[in-house]
């Protein structure tokens, strides 16, 4: 089924091409925010690099918009796109470890349940994120927050390379040897330069963690969260925990009469020699009245798909985030005033820690900037009814207003949503300018812009032009034995439209 006018772009690749009308669209279509409710003309499932060759030529050929989907989890919902084309890469999902080499090489489907089941296989691992649905690719591009930050950095900290298709069609590897100021952006300046096909990361050894849960009455947010501060800050960087404020959930180790209500949580678990981990909590047992707790020592990977039973596809969506030099008492304050309004126990308002190893990277040494900030809040509302979609967004954008009198100007790139694009020079901070002049470098017609966009940089004002790259061999002699489509004018001058607020 489908039209002619994809007919082309079937010859030119493997993966499925699929279209309005086909048995699959309405699956293929559909993104982890259920709030988004795009119609692209055409998914395709992406069986190999050389796909994305084709598919991005045949885009610009064809002036219609690309959207690239990794994990699906893009609040916004830039995994999609109206009219255009959407490149699904969920069946690329593969992870091959180096045990003696410690790296990882990782296909741009996989999400951070797939990335730690392979390698915990060998004891090892690196900075992922807190729920394992999410992909590797656009975690990391955003810069990776997750439970190891404090102990070895951010995602994008140790990724080592990637594989990048161009704005051009052109097929690039970057890396500190080759194409080095795109590996510099690469790393937090999120989809705006290419397709990333391939990441690989180093790794370090982690194995079994000293998990810990503990449930206060929301009330009560203000001490809990100063103790927390206190202690996380003396914490040795083996710690990683966050702060939460939740509606608590169905778990048995919480009493049954405080699900549902508001509470304050602390997660996180203990990288070092597990039998010293209970040592270690037992400053924030001791921190006030616990509702409940969990401890219990546990593979790396069983923490990290720990709360994917919350955070279900197809719920509405709607997220605020920002960075903290401190965790104020103003804005804990501000947490206990806003926990009542939760929407739900999908709802997860944390405020994780991105100090120490974070801090050891210059702001300068990637495109992630906020190198001297303790905290990153995000205010991560989800629930089931679309109903009630205008009264959770205006609880969202009031709370995080609040919030904001405390914080710097910029938030966290990976928890903004769409209406966040005005704030993309503070989110980027010092390296915008930057960042704008390698985006006229590498897409100066503003090609790839379904994301937090960066607007090109005046091309007089940016880095002499790039040296045209050549396709590897095996990419090109798969590319010659089908029909080419011709380049066009790209059609992204436009950036991503607000989030809907009903």
């Amino acid at each position: 089924m489908g039209s002619d006018r994809f007919d082309v772009l079937r010859e030119q690749v493997r993966g499925q091409v699929i279209e309005e009308g086909d048995a699959d669209y309405e699956t293929a279509r559909q993104v982890y925010n259920g709030m988004i409710d795009r119609r692209p003309a055409a998914v395709l499932r992406v069986s190999q690099a050389a796909d994305v060759i084709a598919a991005v030529r045949f885009a610009r050929g064809l002036g219609i918009d690309v959207a690239v989907r990794g994990g699906g989890h893009s609040a916004p919902g830039f995994g999609t796109v109206d009219g255009g084309l959407v490149l699904d890469f969920s069946a690329r999902r593969g992870v091959r470890v180096d045990p003696a080499a410690r790296t990882a090489r990782v296909e741009a489907g996989a999400t951070w349940a797939d990335y730690n089941h392979a390698t915990h296989a060998f004891g090892l691992a690196s900075t992922g994120g807190i729920v394992g649905s999410t992909g590797v690719t656009g975690l990391t591009l955003g810069g990776g927050i997750g439970y190891l930050a404090r102990k070895y950095g951010l995602s994008c900290d140790n990724l080592i390379g990637a594989d990048v298709v161009l704005a051009d069609g052109s097929f690039v590897t970057a890396s500190d040897a080759e194409n080095v100021d795109l590996f510099w952006a690469l790393r937090g300046g999120s989809g705006n330069f290419g397709v990333v096909t391939s990441l690989e990361f180093r790794l370090h050894p982690v194995d079994m963690v000293h998990v810990g849960v503990i449930f206060f009455d929301a009330a009560t947010g203000a001490d809990v969260g100063a103790a927390y501060r206190e202690w996380i800050a003396t914490e040795p960087e083996e710690m990683g925990a966050f702060l939460g404020f939740h509606r608590g959930p169905p778990v048995p180790f919480l009493p049954e009469e405080w699900h549902g209500r508001p509470v304050t949580v602390i997660a996180g678990m203990w990288t070092g020699d597990p039998d010293a981990g209970p040592a270690h909590w037992q400053p924030m047992l001791d921190a006030g009245e616990p509702l409940g707790r969990f401890f219990a020592p546990m593979p790396y990977p069983a923490l990290n798909i720990m709360f994917d039973g919350l955070n279900v596809p197809g719920l509405q969506g709607y997220w605020k985030a920002d960075f903290l030099r401190t965790l104020s008492d103003e804005a804990l304050r501000v947490a206990v005033d806003k926990s009542p309004g939760i929407p739900s126990v999908h709802t997860a308002n944390h405020f994780y820690p991105i100090d120490r190893a974070v801090q050891r990277v210059a702001a300068d040494a990637t495109a992630f900037a906020y190198r001297n900030v303790d905290f990153s809040p995000v205010i991560a509302a989800q629930w089931p009814d679309p109903s009630e979609n205008e009264r959770n967004i205006a609880w969202v954008r009031d709370y995080w207003t609040a919030l904001h009198e405390y914080s710097e100007p910029g938030g966290y790139l990976n928890f903004q949503d769409a209406d966040d694009q005005v704030r993309i020079e503070d989110t980027l901070g010092s390296n915008y300018a930057r960042l704008a002049e390698l985006k006229a470098k590498y897409d100066p017609d503003n090609f790839f812009h379904i994301n937090q966009n960066i607007r090109p940089a005046p091309l007089a004002e940016a880095q002499e032009a790039r040296e045209p790259a050549k396709i590897p061999a095996e990419l090109q002699a798969q590319m010659d034995a089908a029909p080419q489509v011709q380049s066009g004018a790209g059609s992204g001058a436009t950036p991503p439209e607000a989030a809907p607020t009903s």
